[in-house]
Protein backbone atom coordinates (compact mmCIF):
# COMPACT_ATOMS: atom_id res chain seq x y z
CA UNK A 1 0.00 0.00 0.00
CA UNK A 2 1.13 3.23 -0.96
CA UNK A 3 2.45 6.20 1.98
CA UNK A 4 0.67 8.84 0.03
CA UNK A 5 -3.23 9.21 -0.02
CA UNK A 6 -4.65 12.12 -1.46
CA UNK A 7 -8.59 13.04 -0.76
CA UNK A 8 -10.44 16.10 -2.81
CA UNK A 9 -13.43 17.64 -1.43
CA UNK A 10 -15.03 20.50 -3.39
CA UNK A 11 -17.05 23.49 -1.67
CA UNK A 12 -19.72 25.93 -3.32
CA UNK A 13 -20.78 28.58 -0.95
CA UNK A 14 -24.75 28.25 -1.86
CA UNK A 15 -25.71 31.01 0.36
CA UNK A 16 -24.68 33.41 -2.17
CA UNK A 17 -28.19 32.65 -3.91
CA UNK A 18 -29.75 34.22 -0.93
CA UNK A 19 -27.70 37.54 -0.90
CA UNK A 20 -24.32 38.77 -0.96
CA UNK A 21 -22.16 39.34 2.05
CA UNK A 22 -22.99 42.78 2.95
CA UNK A 23 -22.77 42.73 6.87
CA UNK A 24 -22.17 39.91 9.03
CA UNK A 25 -25.70 39.21 10.29
CA UNK A 26 -27.39 38.52 7.57
CA UNK A 27 -25.51 36.64 4.65
CA UNK A 28 -26.06 33.03 4.51
CA UNK A 29 -23.49 30.26 5.69
CA UNK A 30 -25.02 27.37 3.72
CA UNK A 31 -22.60 25.79 1.44
CA UNK A 32 -22.38 22.08 -0.68
CA UNK A 33 -18.91 19.65 -0.28
CA UNK A 34 -18.97 17.74 -3.23
CA UNK A 35 -16.14 14.45 -2.79
CA UNK A 36 -16.02 12.48 -5.85
CA UNK A 37 -18.23 9.98 -6.43
CA UNK A 38 -20.28 10.33 -2.95
CA UNK A 39 -23.57 12.22 -2.30
CA UNK A 40 -23.28 15.78 -1.41
CA UNK A 41 -23.34 17.50 1.75
CA UNK A 42 -25.24 20.20 2.67
CA UNK A 43 -23.56 22.18 5.55
CA UNK A 44 -23.45 25.67 7.68
CA UNK A 45 -21.80 27.01 10.56
CA UNK A 46 -22.35 26.39 13.91
CA UNK A 47 -25.52 28.09 15.20
CA UNK A 48 -22.90 30.11 17.73
CA UNK A 49 -21.99 31.82 14.21
CA UNK A 50 -25.45 32.54 12.89
CA UNK A 51 -25.24 29.38 11.07
CA UNK A 52 -28.32 26.91 9.63
CA UNK A 53 -28.82 24.59 13.46
CA UNK A 54 -30.37 22.27 11.01
CA UNK A 55 -27.79 21.83 8.64
CA UNK A 56 -24.07 19.62 9.71
CA UNK A 57 -21.18 22.19 10.31
CA UNK A 58 -17.61 21.75 10.33
CA UNK A 59 -17.03 20.96 14.04
CA UNK A 60 -19.65 17.80 13.93
CA UNK A 61 -17.84 17.09 10.73
CA UNK A 62 -14.48 16.75 13.00
CA UNK A 63 -15.64 15.37 15.70
CA UNK A 64 -17.69 12.52 13.15
CA UNK A 65 -14.71 12.14 11.45
CA UNK A 66 -13.14 10.87 14.82
CA UNK A 67 -15.44 8.98 15.95
CA UNK A 68 -16.02 6.99 12.57
CA UNK A 69 -12.17 6.15 12.57
CA UNK A 70 -11.91 4.96 15.78
CA UNK A 71 -15.13 2.63 14.83
CA UNK A 72 -13.48 1.53 11.93
CA UNK A 73 -10.32 1.04 13.35
CA UNK A 74 -11.65 -1.26 16.13
CA UNK A 75 -13.42 -3.08 13.94
CA UNK A 76 -10.54 -4.08 11.72
CA UNK A 77 -8.59 -5.18 14.86
CA UNK A 78 -11.36 -6.98 16.62
CA UNK A 79 -11.80 -8.83 12.92
CA UNK A 80 -8.22 -9.67 12.56
CA UNK A 81 -8.04 -11.36 16.59
CA UNK A 82 -11.23 -13.08 15.76
CA UNK A 83 -12.96 -10.87 18.69
CA UNK A 84 -16.75 -11.15 17.37
CA UNK A 85 -18.09 -7.76 17.63
CA UNK A 86 -22.48 -8.02 17.82
CA UNK A 87 -22.77 -4.19 18.37
CA UNK A 88 -20.80 -1.00 18.01
CA UNK A 89 -22.10 2.49 19.59
CA UNK A 90 -20.63 5.74 20.29
CA UNK A 91 -21.91 8.79 21.78
CA UNK A 92 -18.71 11.25 21.25
CA UNK A 93 -18.57 14.67 22.28
CA UNK A 94 -16.31 17.82 21.49
CA UNK A 95 -15.19 20.15 23.13
CA UNK A 96 -14.24 24.17 22.04
CA UNK A 97 -12.35 26.44 24.19
CA UNK A 98 -10.40 29.34 24.46
CA UNK A 99 -6.58 28.45 24.34
CA UNK A 100 -3.85 29.78 23.61
CA UNK A 101 -6.10 33.38 22.47
CA UNK A 102 -8.11 31.41 19.77
CA UNK A 103 -11.40 29.40 19.95
CA UNK A 104 -10.59 25.53 19.36
CA UNK A 105 -10.93 21.82 19.96
CA UNK A 106 -9.35 21.04 23.67
CA UNK A 107 -10.52 18.18 23.53
CA UNK A 108 -12.83 14.83 22.08
CA UNK A 109 -14.09 12.52 24.09
CA UNK A 110 -15.44 9.25 22.60
CA UNK A 111 -17.66 6.83 24.47
CA UNK A 112 -17.52 3.22 22.51
CA UNK A 113 -20.42 0.72 23.72
CA UNK A 114 -19.42 -2.60 22.49
CA UNK A 115 -21.26 -5.53 22.59
CA UNK A 116 -19.41 -8.68 21.93
CA UNK A 117 -20.02 -12.16 21.50
CA UNK A 118 -20.67 -14.64 24.50
CA UNK A 119 -17.16 -16.47 25.28
CA UNK A 120 -15.15 -13.37 23.85
CA UNK A 121 -12.54 -11.86 25.67
CA UNK A 122 -13.72 -8.54 27.11
CA UNK A 123 -10.43 -7.79 28.53
CA UNK A 124 -8.77 -8.03 25.05
CA UNK A 125 -11.79 -6.21 23.53
CA UNK A 126 -11.25 -3.19 26.04
CA UNK A 127 -7.68 -3.34 25.40
CA UNK A 128 -8.01 -2.99 21.62
CA UNK A 129 -9.60 0.93 22.04
CA UNK A 130 -5.56 1.70 22.68
CA UNK A 131 -4.41 0.07 19.87
CA UNK A 132 -7.46 1.66 17.83
CA UNK A 133 -6.91 4.67 19.06
CA UNK A 134 -3.00 4.56 18.17
CA UNK A 135 -4.00 3.42 14.31
CA UNK A 136 -6.91 5.90 13.86
CA UNK A 137 -5.23 8.66 11.07
CA UNK A 138 -7.63 11.24 12.20
CA UNK A 139 -6.95 11.10 15.64
CA UNK A 140 -3.17 10.96 14.50
CA UNK A 141 -3.64 14.06 12.38
CA UNK A 142 -5.23 16.30 15.41
CA UNK A 143 -3.38 18.69 17.67
CA UNK A 144 -5.83 18.16 21.08
CA UNK A 145 -6.38 15.01 23.10
CA UNK A 146 -8.79 12.11 21.79
CA UNK A 147 -9.84 10.35 25.28
CA UNK A 148 -11.79 6.86 24.63
CA UNK A 149 -14.16 5.82 27.31
CA UNK A 150 -14.94 2.37 26.03
CA UNK A 151 -17.51 0.03 28.18
CA UNK A 152 -17.35 -3.82 26.57
CA UNK A 153 -20.40 -5.63 27.08
CA UNK A 154 -20.64 -9.76 26.84
CA UNK A 155 -23.76 -11.32 24.97
CA UNK A 156 -25.58 -13.93 26.96
CA UNK A 157 -25.75 -17.34 25.77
Amino acid sequence: MAHTHRYRATLTWTGAAKGPTTDYESYSRECRIEIPGKPPLIASADPTFRGDPALTNPEDMLVAALVSCHALSYLALAARVRIPVLAYRDEATGTMDMKDGRIRFVEVVLHPRVTIAAGADAEKARALHHKAHDHCFIANSVNFPVRHEPAIAVATG
